[in-house]
């Protein structure tokens, strides 16, 4: 039997530590002006502490088999060939009348794709304002809307993205993350992938999911391996870490399918307690974590259930005292397992399967569920029906009031991620059992007033306004928009 290999954090580049490098600040600023300069593969390298391109012949696999040095030289092109082409219209070549009415009927017109132009600079950056901590996540999302032009690419995406938010009237005070302070003494973790995907927006000319973008099917970039592979397939931002942080309301988090594991290091920094569980089926450059266990996670649920049974069970905490916890260190998080009824199942990007890929398709999602026995379930995964997550051809939001809501599970989040060019992810949250479910009658009232709250503000496009985050106007950040 050969030995195994040593523990590397990062392939290729053994002295890499994370804790390490997400604490170095010159560091970070040393990637983003290189970025700013559109140099992809040196600040990934210097990030990393990669060796030199000539030394390094580590293929990253996703989307397709890429080299950094390819990857770059595809960056240099910009929009040659359709590279930046995200949003398109759908047009139908008329239908010939019939010679006859004995003639056939003729076969219904072909639909084409007409790409539209890129989104200018000024929407782009509106749209990564909203996931920018110093900012009100639904305060900016009015502004992304109220100073777009009618009929603009940046009014449809901000209509979209106001469409899927949700946050459960019952929780929608407790949910709402206030704005961080720059100034604050309290420090936020920093988040690389967020600077990274936010590179890739503005150099990619991406502002953001709609029913445009989705028309041309999956789509995507070369550039998807490399941030995938070092930091993995979906960015956390800090209102769905603090989201999380207060729904497990104290209670341990499963990273479930934990990939490369930085959902469950941010997760951790932000003072959850997180088991990355994983089996190891796919490889990623980058490992955040050093403590992930190699399990079949099905298996792991059941035998967490058996052993956790016969023993006490802990008194729920509310979700409410968990805003008072203080962030704890990462060391902290390597605990013994807690009550399996009390943990929160974390799925980031859950595999589709079937097909090719082998398996059931949703057999994993479906088996996970079938195991788990808690009352809080967070899926990371898409918004729209694209099939890069948990089923094809459908949500999860919609998977879940279909197959699952007899089980009493109540969806109480729905927000969007920030996404790389042609995605569209979000987090979501679930919960059921009378601790915690918010209950369905109240629910079903508070959405209809929700629904002509938002009526109301989808009436607002074009007409300019407040930045409700820095009360100012803001109508002149769309000066040269769609």
């Amino acid at each position: 039997m050969a030995p195994s290999k040593p523990f590397v954090y990062c392939e290729g580049a053994p002295s890499w530590n994370p804790t390490t490098y997400i604490a170095d600040t010159a560091l970070h600023e040393r990637a983003e002006a290189l970025l700013a300069s559109d140099n992809l593969q040196s600040a990934i390298a210097v990030s990393f502490s990669l060796p030199p391109p000539r030394r390094d012949p580590y293929v990253y696999h996703a989307i397709v088999s890429v080299t950094l040095p390819e990857v770059q030289h595809v960056v240099s092109l910009g929009r040659h060939n359709g590279l930046h082409s995200w949003y398109f219209a759908a047009t139908s070549a008329p239908t010939p009348e019939p010679e006859s009415s004995s003639s056939p009927k003729p076969a219904p017109p072909k639909q084409t794709l007409t790409p539209l132009p890129p989104p200018p600079r000024p929407d782009i950056d509106a749209y990564l304002s909203i996931f920018d901590p110093s900012t009100s996540t639904p305060s900016a999302l009015k502004t992304f809307l109220s100073n777009a032009k009618k009929g603009s690419l940046r009014a449809e995406v901000a209509s979209y993205l106001l469409s899927k938010r949700y946050l459960h009237p019952s929780l929608s005070t407790t949910l709402t993350i206030p704005k961080h302070s720059k100034k604050a003494s309290d420090k936020l973790p920093p988040n690389p992938y967020l600077t990274f995907l936010s590179w890739g927006a503005r150099n990619l000319e991406w502002a953001g999911p709609s029913p445009s973008s989705s028309l041309a099917g999956n789509r995507a970039h070369h550039v998807l391996p490399i941030l995938m592979h070092h930091f993995g397939c979906a960015c956390p931002t800090h209102e769905a870490l603090s989201i999380l942080r207060i729904l497990a309301a104290g209670r341990e988090v499963l990273d479930m399918g934990s990939g490369g594991g930085f959902w469950t290091f941010m997760l951790r920094l932000y003072g959850v307690r997180v088991s990355a569980v994983d089996n190891a089926q796919s490889a990623w450059r980058v490992t955040w974590v050093s403590d992930t266990i190699i399990a079949d996670g099905v298996e792991y649920l059941r035998k967490r259930g058996e052993g956790k049974r016969k023993q006490p069970q802990p008194k729920p905490q509310s979700q409410s005292q968990s805003q008072s916890q203080s962030s704890s260190s990462s060391s902290k998080n390597a605990t013994s397992d807690p009550d399996p009824e009390e943990a929160v199942l974390l799925l980031v990007y859950p595999i589709v399967g079937g097909a090719l890929a082998g398996g059931t398709e949703g057999g994993f999602t479906r088996a996970m569920l079938d195991a788990y026995t808690g009352d809080t379930l967070a899926v990371v995964g898409t918004q729209n029906r694209n099939g890069y997550t948990g089923f094809r051809g459908e949500s999860m939001d919609e998977y879940m009031e279909r197959e699952r809501s007899g089980e009493g599970w109540v969806k109480v989040v729905q927000i969007a991620l920030p996404s790389f060019p042609g995605k569209d992810e979000a987090l979501f949250v679930f919960q059921r059992g009378g601790a915690r479910a918010p209950d369905k009658e109240k629910e079903k009232e508070k959405e209809m007033e929700m629904e002509m709250e938002m009526e109301k503000d989808a009436g607002v496009a074009g007409d300019g306004g407040e930045d409700e985050n820095t009360g100012k106007s803001s109508s002149n950040d769309n000066k040269e928009g769609t």
